[in-house]
């Protein structure tokens, strides 16, 4: 074979290794100037709809008793005996102290004997112008004795309205050395014990009663809320029952919820100079004696219902280092925004929104980290009361 034959066999599989090589470093560079698109970020959402939403304001109260009463005694005397025990409920009108009625009883005695000898007087006198009468006409008596005798008879009847009221107040007086309770309710420690000597204008009482059912709790609200409330009332945003009485109801001290809800019965129309706030008063029943005048409660008043509420959930809503409320929406495309919202009050679970969002907006409640603003999405449907399901702690087998 020729050499030059020979050199050009050997140069053909070195050109065809040489390109293959250069054709592979092109595939590479390829590969890395252009890599694979990551696929969309799944999200879950949920759809914003409007529905009636019972709006609440938590508020600061003191438990006060419904009724109290003071009571001192009318008469003078010494007390003989105590009626009740201390603590024990009373009803109206049930005996508390008996104070030694003697002297007043021969009071009342001798106001009736001068009510006796007032009427016998007052019978003798009509006796007299009775018989006078006739006798005027016969000219046996003058008309100067008859009209004596007449004066005689009015004055002794004014005498006998006199003495009759005499013993009335003799009666009076003898019924109040028996002290009873003006008001039911519950008794709280006595001042006195049998034997002790009691006047009827003294400064100290006897016992004090305290009604306890029902019972008065008073909240404190800023003046700028119960302002704000009123202007809801009045545009419509907030709509409340035809007898605009609010329910409230009562968490105590422990943190448990008292089982019965109150009425909102008044506010008062004087603002605090102080604190700039107004006296809520609402009226509970207390059938077991639960609350005790002086407690600290948390009252939850429901002002009114908002007709048009978009809730949006918790899990949804975060802030900005400037404190501004954000949620990220998904729209039809499903391509991702962030929107600046108002988040005005918490319920439940949710945040109500009154501006950003509205109607038919989804809401990222899951996989926000993975969402980027005019990304792609994958979406998956829920619901609150889903979100809500799977929050709560499951349950433990026995």
């Amino acid at each position: 074979m020729l050499p030059s034959q020979h050199r050009r066999r050997l140069a053909a599989p070195a050109s065809a290794l040489v390109l293959a090589l250069l054709a592979a470093g092109c595939k590479e560079q390829q590969s890395q100037a252009a890599p694979a698109a990551p696929p969309p970020a799944a999200v879950t959402v949920v759809t914003l709809r409007q529905q009636p939403v019972p709006i609440t304001i938590e508020l600061p109260g003191r438990t006060a008793a419904y009724r109290t009463a003071e009571v001192r005694p009318q008469v003078g005397g010494v007390v003989r005996e105590r009626l009740f025990a201390e603590g024990q409920d009373v009803q109206a009108g049930q005996p508390l102290y008996q104070i030694d009625p003697a002297q007043l009883q021969a009071s009342l005695d001798s106001a009736e004997a001068s009510l006796q000898r007032n009427e016998a007087t007052a019978a003798s006198a009509e006796i007299t112008v009775n018989r006078y009468r006739p006798l005027v006409r016969a000219r046996a008596v003058s008309q100067q004795d008859l009209d004596n005798a007449e004066a005689s008879l009015r004055q002794a009847q004014a005498d006998v309205a006199l003495a009759r009221a005499a013993v009335q107040s003799a009666r009076i007086n003898l019924d109040f050395t028996r002290v009873t309770s003006p008001i039911p309710g519950r008794t709280g420690r006595s001042s006195v014990t049998p034997g002790a000597l009691v006047t009827a204008d003294q400064a100290n009482a006897l016992v004090t009663i305290t009604q306890l059912d029902p019972i008065y709790v008073d909240m404190t609200q800023p003046s700028s809320r119960l302002l704000r409330l009123r202007r809801d009332v009045a545009s419509g945003a907030l709509r409340r029952d035809d007898a605009g009485a609010a329910v409230v109801k009562l968490v105590l001290e422990d943190g448990s919820e008292y089982a019965a809800p109150g009425q909102l019965q008044f506010s008062e129309v004087i603002v605090d100079p102080g604190t700039g706030s107004v006296t809520l008063r609402a009226v509970f029943p207390n059938p077991q004696g639960l609350l005790m005048p002086g407690m600290f409660v948390r009252a939850r008043v429901e002002e009114g219902v908002t007709d048009r509420a978009l809730l949006v959930p918790q899990q949804a809503v975060t802030r900005t280092p400037r404190g501004e409320a954000t949620t990220m929406v998904v729209d039809a495309e499903n391509k991702v925004s962030a929107r600046i919202i108002q988040a005005e009050r918490a319920v439940g679970t949710t945040w109500l929104v009154t501006a950003g969002l509205q109607a038919g907006d989804r809401v990222i409640v899951e996989g926000v980290q993975r969402a980027r603003p005019g990304a792609t999405v994958t979406v998956t449907e829920t619901t609150q009361a889903a979100l809500d399901q799977r929050g709560r702690p499951a349950a433990v087998g026995g």
